[in-house]
């Protein structure tokens, strides 16, 4: 028997990246999924191509706004009539916004960056935990950052916008723990997605490959991570194996976070 047959998880930001990677991860152990996004046409290819390659996961797709409270509750709905459940959340979806100084930073974008960072993980744990308590069980897992455990030069509000989501990670692990649901998070820290990629064209726009090298240099191991190691540790978290982990925001970064300065 698969680690996930029977159970059902809503991933967030699921067309591509870390999503995407835990998508492949769970369907590969059984889960039926809710891939929720709001790039209709990725999402699509992205459900078409985990449908070829499990063939016995069952998917839906959600097209929608993770900052949209509306769309956050017809991900919710659509997979409790879908699945009769609702066993595990991945609140993946984010964006890093744009780098600047603190005080030169647009106010447009840091509220962009809050209400998608923040407003959408919150919205999606209201949505969902009231499913998960009807149940007596759930496995939430937030995407933090190390922006969320520590400080990013010039992105002040995705900094902001990653420690509040441990924050309510830690808050949700101590209301609903007595209802049978795990909430914890994860903390990535440069990992080769399309997101981390446009980080380093906007450091080094004739050159990111170089701006890649130079930040792979600082890690204790020499190297950027994988969407693929980010996906085993959500899925762990998300199984029965972590049942006794709760409240915690968990770095996945190669231990660079345990730094002081620079190497």
């Amino acid at each position: 028997m698969k680690t996930f047959d029977q159970k059902s998880i809503i991933i967030t930001g699921a067309a591509m990246g870390l999503g995407l990677a835990a998508a492949k991860e769970l369907a590969s152990q059984g889960a039926n999924l809710t891939l929720m996004d709001f790039n209709e046409a990725q999402l699509s290819d992205a459900a078409d191509n985990l449908t070829r390659e499990f063939s016995s996961a069952k998917i839906i797709t959600v097209v929608g706004d993770a900052s949209n409270e509306d769309d956050v509750k017809r991900y919710a709905s659509e997979t409790e009539k879908a699945f009769g459940r609702i066993d595990g959340l991945y609140n993946n979806a984010g964006i890093e916004g744009k780098q600047a100084p603190m005080i030169e930073y647009d106010i447009k974008m840091f509220k962009k960056v809050i209400d998608i960072n923040l407003m959408g993980v919150y919205y999606g744990m209201r949505y969902v935990i009231p499913v998960m308590q009807k149940q007596k069980y759930g496995r939430i897992v937030n995407v933090a950052s190390v922006g969320g455990i520590r400080g990013v030069l010039n992105q002040v509000a995705y900094v902001a916008s990653k420690h509040a989501v441990s924050g309510m990670t830690k808050n949700a692990a101590l209301e609903y723990g007595k209802d049978g649901i795990i909430t914890n998070a994860i903390a990535p820290g440069a990992i080769l997605t399309p997101m981390v990629a446009e980080a380093f064209r906007e450091v080094n726009p004739d050159d990111p490959k170089a701006a890649e090298a130079e930040y792979a240099k600082r890690n204790p191991t020499r190297r950027l991570g994988l969407p693929e190691e980010v996906a085993k540790v959500v899925a762990f978290l998300l199984s029965e194996a972590a049942s006794y982990v709760n409240g915690q925001t968990i770095a996945i970064d190669g231990g660079e976070s345990n730094m002081y300065g620079n190497p």
